[in-house]
């Protein structure tokens, strides 16, 4: 799932922000001895926290059907995780990198979600949206400079581009067979209301249905 999220931002960085430019995209750490090794203008998207979403958590199961439209089994509902990425821009003279950054800003800012067209893989059959936030403020427990303090770089204009990727999680119930009465009702008088459900599960009917009543020997 993260190389697919990996993919489909490469593709809206180079088809959409940058409008096809001869820029490159790298998903490697800025550290300095990368920076060394680089000799072409670079976007760098650097994933630096991977998280589950909680405010995205749901409870409940969700029904899987068969051809007959019958439950086949349940599912537990997918859950999102938090893909944090640091977004640079690398040229030789600053004003082209805030030149670069602001194409990135204005091209990722159109889109609440990662456009359906980028996505592939387990995404993209999920049919399901993958919300993407573009620099907003840090959470409390993490802050950028740490970031680029664990790289061992200088800190470095950047923007925080986090996308909450639904994933499978993998659990599933078998569903028992389809049922073939009603519900019935004990009103307490002997009797019994219900409803009939026929071979094709269609309820036919409110019926009555006598009971036996059942007396105790004195003791």
């Amino acid at each position: 799932m993260i190389h697919e999220v990996d993919e489909a931002l490469r593709r809206l960085v180079k088809d959409e922000a940058l409008r096809g430019s001869e820029v490159d995209v790298a998903f490697d750490a800025p550290t300095k001895d990368w920076a060394a090794r680089r000799n072409a203008p670079t976007v760098n998207i650097y994933l630096y926290d991977v998280r589950e979403d909680m405010r995205r958590r749901s409870r409940g199961l969700l029904n899987e059907y068969d051809q007959r439209g019958e439950v086949a089994a349940r599912h537990l509902p997918p859950k999102h995780v938090k893909l944090s990425y640091l977004v640079t821009a690398w040229t030789q003279r600053p004003e082209d990198e805030h030149r670069v950054l602001s194409d990135l800003l204005l091209g990722l800012l159109r889109h609440e979600a990662v456009p359906a067209e980028v996505l592939t893989g387990s995404l993209a059959e999920m049919g399901l949206p993958v919300p993407m936030t573009v620099a907003l403020p840090p959470p409390e427990d993490r802050a950028f400079a740490d970031v680029w303090t664990a790289l061992g770089g200088e800190l470095k204009p950047s923007l925080d581009v986090v996308v909450s990727a639904p994933i499978h999680s993998g659990r599933g119930y078998p569903a028992g067979p389809p049922a073939k009465e009603g519900l019935r009702l004990d009103t307490g008088d002997g009797e019994l209301l219900g409803h009939h459900v026929s071979a094709t599960g269609a309820v036919d009917g409110q019926r009555r249905v006598a009971m036996a009543r059942t007396h105790r020997k004195p003791r």
